[in-house]
């Protein structure tokens, strides 16, 4: 296990490939034009996003995305490279993302999750809501 401190600090160019490497690794990358180099720029350069990472001993550790649009704030995506997992890289990413979301205005932070980490976002005081997500993938 790790003894390193757990750097967090906003998202950088250079952070690209190790995080597209940790996307794939942990089987989020599924939509590049979404998780991809050129949406995390966009992200990254986005005034509505809170776009984090983590470090240990300079080396990418995860990440975290999240938007707060005036009235919701939403975190979108955490991920963190398997070989730092359980280390508490994740509830130190949410719980910096949640701090600046807070910061920005946010009454409350969601999360969109999936049924195998719902007990993960629980363990973390998110309740589940009895909504959906659903995604449109073409313009008509």
């Amino acid at each position: 296990m790790n003894t390193e401190p757990i750097a967090v600090r906003r998202f950088r160019e250079a952070d690209i490939a190790p995080l597209v490497r940790i996307l794939t690794a942990n089987g989020q990358y599924d939509f590049p034009e979404v998780e991809g180099p050129e949406a995390m720029r966009r992200v990254g350069l986005c005034s509505a996003a809170v776009f984090l990472c983590a470090e240990i001993d300079n080396k990418v550790a995860g990440c975290i995305r999240a938007t707060y649009d005036g009235a919701r704030a939403i975190i979108h995506l955490l991920s963190v490279d398997p070989q730092f997992q359980k280390q508490n890289i994740g509830s130190t990413l949410v719980r910096a993302a949640c701090t600046e979301l807070k910061h920005r205005g946010a009454p409350t932070v969601a999360v969109t999750a999936t049924e195998d980490s719902q007990s993960y976002w629980e363990g973390l005081d998110f309740e589940l809501l009895p909504v959906f997500l659903m995604l449109k993938t073409r313009a008509r």
